[in-house]
C-alpha cells in the first residue's frame, strides 16, 4: 500500500510493441497517468504494429537477471505480468515472485494477439496455470483467454462465473473475466473468501456501455495496468476494478484514430 508523499512503483513484466499500444510503452504510459512510477521487464521482442503482429522474438535470457536488479533496487508496490511468451520466462517470473512476494500482482494471461498470433507458446499454458495463478492477488482472463485456461466455454455471464470458479479451483485467490466483447460490456470480478469456515465466492459485476471505435488495441493491456496502479495506490480490489474499468472506457472515447489498423488508446488522459 502507497504512503502518504510517496510515489508507488509498478513493475510490468511485458513483451516490446514498437506501436505502444500494447506491451511494457503501454503500461508504462498506464502507470503515469495514475501518477505512479513504472518500471518494465521485457519479456519478448515483437514485430508488430496497429495491423498486427509479424514476429515474435522471445528473450528469457534476461528475464532472472533484470528482475533480480530491479528488486535490489527499488521497492516495488504491486506488478503486472502480461505477455510472457514461454516456458523459460513463466519459471523466471514465478521464481522472482515466491522470492519477493510483492503485496499486489495482477496477472493478464496473454495467450494470443487479436490479429490471432500465439504470444505464449502452448507448452507454456499449462505452466503458467500451475506456477503464476496461486503467486498472483488477481488474474485477469479475457473470455478466450478463460476459456483456454479452464478448457470450459465462455461466451455469456453465465459461463464467465463458472470459468471464474474452476481459475479459483486451479488456485486463483481473485478473478476478473473481462467481457469487453459483450453486447453490453461487463467484468466479473469474483474473490473466493470463507464465511463461517465455509469457502464461497463473491461476485460482482461492473457494467458498462458499447463503446464504437477503432482505437482498442490493448484493451486488456490498459485494463490489467491500470488495476495494478490502483492496488498500489491502495484502494481495494472492487474500488481498482472499477476505476481500472472506467479508466479503459474513457482511453477509448477519447483516442484520435492512429496507423491503418486497430489504433491505440488513450493512455494518457488523465494528465490532458
Amino acid at each position: 500500500m502507497a504512503t502518504r508523499g510517496k510515489t508507488p512503483v509498478v513493475l510490468t513484466i511485458a513483451g516490446f510493441d514498437p506501436s505502444s499500444g500494447a506491451g511494457v510503452t503501454a503500461d508504462l504510459q498506464a502507470f503515469a497517468a495514475h501518477g505512479c512510477f513504472g518500471v518494465a521487464c521485457i519479456t519478448a521482442l515483437t514485430v508488430q504494429s496497429t495491423r498486427g503482429v509479424r514476429r515474435v522474438y522471445p528473450v528469457g535470457r534476461t528475464v532472472r537477471e533484470t528482475l533480480s536488479e530491479l528488486a535490489a533496487d527499488l521497492p516495488i508496490d504491486a506488478v503486472k505480468i502480461g505477455m510472457l511468451g514461454s516456458a523459460e520466462v513463466v519459471d523466471a517470473v514465478a521464481a522472482f515472485l515466491r522470492r519477493h512476494r510483492p503485496a499486489h500482482v495482477v496477472l493478464d494471461p496473454i495467450l494470443k494477439s487479436s490479429s490471432g498470433a500465439k504470444l505464449l507458446a502452448p507448452s507454456a499454458i499449462g505452466a503458467l496455470a500451475r506456477k503464476l495463478l496461486p503467486l498472483a492477488t488477481v488474474v485477469t482472463p479475457n473470455m478466450d483467454e478463460a476459456a483456454v485456461l479452464t478448457g470450459m466455454r465462455v461466451r455469456d455471464l453465465p459461463d464467465m462465473r463458472a470459468a471464474a470458479g474452476k481459475l479459483h479451483d486451479l488456485g486463483a485467490k481473485a478473478v476478473i473475466v473481462t467481457g469487453g466483447h459483450l453486447r453490453e460490456p461487463v467484468d466479473l470480478v469474483s474473490v473466493a473468501a470463507w464465511r463461517q469456515k465455509e469457502p464461497f465466492i463473491d461476485f460482482i459485476e461492473i457494467r458498462g456501455r458499447k463503446v464504437r471505435s477503432r482505437s482498442t488495441h490493448g484493451t486488456g493491456c490498459a485494463f490489467s495496468s491500470a488495476l495494478a496502479a490502483n492496488l498500489a495506490l491502495g484502494k481495494d480490489l472492487p474500488e481498482s476494478a472499477r476505476l481500472a474499468h472506467q479508466y479503459v472506457a474513457r482511453a477509448i472515447q477519447t483516442a484520435r484514430p492512429l496507423g491503418q489498423g486497430n489504433g491505440p488508446l488513450n493512455l494518457l488522459w488523465p494528465l490532458r
